[in-house]
């Protein structure tokens, strides 16, 4: 959106994007035409509402001027449609738009499962946040054309797939919702540590990943993965402003200045939390928001509950299956037993993420707690080679840079080294 749009017609337009997009897909069926409608309405609406005021009706606002561009559109298309038939169409009185919230099915079909997680996320950005391809392309550190490929593949998808604009079966909403939250999931992830570039945070693609999981949750308020998302999400944001420096370094967890932790979003996130747990069938994201938990309601980070959390890693591990949770569990198991505890189950993890910098980050730093300066140093030049995060490459180098000059000050004999 423009600069120059305020916050509150900002997040006016993005609730009302989705519900637009709904009404013209149920109206004339083209998903594709239909999206690229919306989005210059919103544009449209963003240059005339911050100068002529919100209008009294600003979905039926947005809906004339997005149906009128799909007539536009369809004017251009002659070899499908006849001059009297565009004639009639736009004679033809708008109908009265239903009170229909079709937002919960638009998000399901961007989340499509023929759609790889990326163009999945970008089309979820762009239809149901309302996010134009511009901003998508510079969240993501891309050239704007090459986000508009992808967006166009994925409706292109979409479109080849026949899947018909209604809410998912029963069974089919299972499967899709997972799918759904893990697209939210990775929005809140780069968002609140980008994979790429210059700056540890993407603020507006962490915060668009915690409004549109607010969506979700009050559109399905009783599932309590959807809960449990939502919890975790706030409970790690919570964290944002003490993660780094005022020069924009990197600052770990307990190194963070706690009294900088937002504590109206902490108390959010536990009463969440509390409330999906209290209803028995416990998923992976409400474990991971009762990991979050744990750390946020430990005044300083001598008190953390590590026996609690490495059990916690235990179950997630037991549910996912996933290798970086072993990692996760490797760094519980060495605060609440020993570092060599923590390098044992490393070992676990050695084949399936090879190559991957956080395997070589967290062994450095066990490596580096159970006194073996020299490897650890090692590892963390590795982890900083292979991170593509500035701000982590910038950590790692200065971790390896402090251990070089404590070796060179107290080697350690080979025959103290752990195996």
């Amino acid at each position: 959106m423009p600069s120059k749009v305020d916050d509150s017609v900002e997040d006016l337009l993005r609730e009302l994007a989705p519900q637009v997009l709904g009404v013209l897909v149920r109206r004339y069926g083209d998903f594709d035409a239909a999206e690229d409608a919306v989005q210059e309405s919103l544009l449209a609406a963003a240059v005339h509402w911050p100068r002529d005021g919100v209008p009294e009706k600003p979905r039926g606002w947005l809906l004339q001027t997005a149906e009128r561009r799909l007539i536009d559109q369809r004017r251009s298309e002659r070899s499908r449609r006849s001059r009297e038939s565009i004639a009639v169409l736009q004679e033809a009185p708008t109908p009265e738009a239903s009170d229909q919230d079709d937002t919960l099915i638009v998000l399901f079909m961007c989340c499509h499962p023929a759609l790889t997680p990326a163009s999945a996320i970008a089309l979820t950005l762009r239809a149901v946040g309302g996010l134009t391809t511009a901003e998508i392309a510079n969240a993501f550190l891309v050239g704007e054309a090459t986000m508009a490929q992808r967006i166009s593949r994925a409706k292109q998808s979409i479109k080849a797939s026949g899947m018909p604009f209604r809410m998912p079966t029963p069974d089919e909403q299972t499967a899709r919702l997972r799918l759904v939250l893990h697209v939210l999931y990775l929005i809140f992830n780069e968002g609140y540590a980008s994979s790429t570039g210059r700056e540890l945070h993407r603020t507006e693609l962490s915060a668009e990943a915690i409004r549109l999981t607010r969506m979700v949750h009050r559109m399905l308020p009783d599932d309590g993965e959807v809960i449990g998302l939502l919890a975790l999400m706030l409970l790690i944001d919570a964290r944002r402003p003490a993660r780094t420096s005022a020069a924009g370094e990197l600052i770990t967890l307990p190194e963070q200045d706690r009294t900088l932790w937002d504590r109206g979003l902490i108390a959010e996130g536990v009463a969440l939390l509390n409330r999906a747990m209290a209803r028995g069938a416990v998923g992976e994201y409400q474990l991971q928001a009762a990991i979050a938990a744990v750390h946020d309601q430990a005044a300083r980070a001598d008190d953390t509950d590590w026996p609690q959390i490495l059990a916690l890693y235990g179950l997630l591990e037991h549910i996912t299956g996933n290798p970086v949770v072993t990692l996760n569990r490797a760094v519980a198991a060495a605060m609440a037993h020993s570092p060599h505890a923590g390098l044992a189950v490393l070992d676990a993890v050695d084949e399936r993420l090879a190559g991957h910098y956080r395997l070589d980050a967290v062994r450095a730093h066990l490596l580096e707690l159970a006194g073996d300066t020299e490897a650890a140093l090692a590892h963390y030049r590795v982890a900083a080679a292979r991170t593509t995060s500035l701000p982590e490459q910038r950590y790692l180098t200065t971790q390896a840079a402090r251990l070089k000059v404590k070796a060179t000050r107290d080697p350690v004999p080979a025959d103290q080294r752990p195996e």
